[in-house]
């Protein structure tokens, strides 16, 4: 029988139950890490770096291939500074 090693994720809080401190990290029989809290049922297997590499990039309105979206001619513009120039008094 395969027995994994499970090590505390120290400071990860539980998605499921809020928890701090209850998440376990392991390996199961098949290779793959697995997720799982000691105070709720949570448990999630994570996916390989070969699943994560092939999967899809998620399309957005807002940057649907990664940069800003803007139509032919426009252009970002400053509406106001952050801070005043040095010297000056307002």
């Amino acid at each position: 029988m395969f027995k994994a090693q499970k090590r505390f994720i120290a400071g990860a809080v539980c998605p499921k139950c809020s928890e701090m401190d209850k998440l376990v990290k392991y390996q199961n029989e098949a290779g793959r890490d697995v997720r799982e809290c000691v105070a709720c049922d949570y448990r999630d297997v994570m996916k390989s770096e070969e699943e994560m590499a092939t999967a899809a990039e998620l399309q957005t309105r807002v940057t649907p291939e990664g940069k800003a979206v803007r139509d032919e001619g426009e252009q970002a513009i400053k509406i106001f500074d952050a801070m005043p120039p040095s010297g000056t008094k307002h």
